[in-house]
């Protein structure tokens, strides 16, 4: 199926950005008396907005987490983007192909929007989406894994959500995509696929997506 918007997961998918944000989570907690691997922080926070990560160490551990948190945790994450962050490999390729096919994409993530321009910055991928292409979980009421972010995308990008297919890598990016009626295929790479149930396919590079996009 040709699709009229392809919308992508931000990181993990366009910034190689999951090992990095995952590690100095797991390692701020950890600080935080709150023991966590990264291994644990991928099971339990990626793909998820902040919130998450407040609403779990209170049901876990009844405590609240500093005033602070979330502004220090954003200002070690970015510090290690402009250290280590690279875009995903393969990713400009498939942006290359898209524009040469003519298919819209867009991106819509549960990162901030300060989040997802400061990786594309440091990756150089900023120039290849608008302003108005790119939609964060700020901008719903809901993030993932509801459906709100996908479908306010597919709505200010004109298109029906039956005609847009998601890119992702998390189980609840997938169960987003699923709950807004598109199809979605995940880069199982970091999610065993087990925890992948319901996605309309599978890749492990990004050189596959193009052929499975048409």
């Amino acid at each position: 199926m040709r699709y009229d918007l392809v919308i992508f997961d931000n990181d993990g998918i366009l910034v190689d950005s999951e090992p990095l944000a995952n590690r100095v989570l797991a390692a701020y907690l950890t600080e935080l008396g709150h023991p966590t691997t990264y291994e644990d922080s991928l099971r339990d926070y990626m793909g998820a907005a902040v919130h998450r990560v407040h609403d779990v160490i209170l049901e876990r551990t009844g405590r609240l987490l500093p005033p602070d948190f979330d502004d220090t945790l954003h200002a070690r994450t970015f510090a290690a983007f402009d250290r280590e962050l690279e875009p995903m490999e393969g990713i400009t390729e498939v942006l290359e192909w898209l524009v040469v096919e003519g298919i819209p994409y867009c991106v819509a993530s549960s990162g901030s929007h300060e989040r997802i321009r400061v990786g594309h910055r440091r990756t150089g991928l900023d120039t290849w989406f608008e302003d108005e292409w790119i939609f964060s979980s700020e901008d719903v009421g809901k993030g993932k894994p509801a459906p709100d972010l996908f479908l306010h995308a597919a709505r200010s990008m004109g298109v029906a959500p039956g005609r847009c297919v998601v890119i992702e890598d998390s189980p609840r990016g997938l169960q987003a995509a699923v709950a807004a009626k598109m199809d979605c295929y995940v880069l199982s790479t970091l999610t065993p696929r087990d925890r992948l149930t319901g996605a309309t396919g599978y890749f492990t590079e990004m050189k596959e997506l193009p052929g499975l996009l048409v």
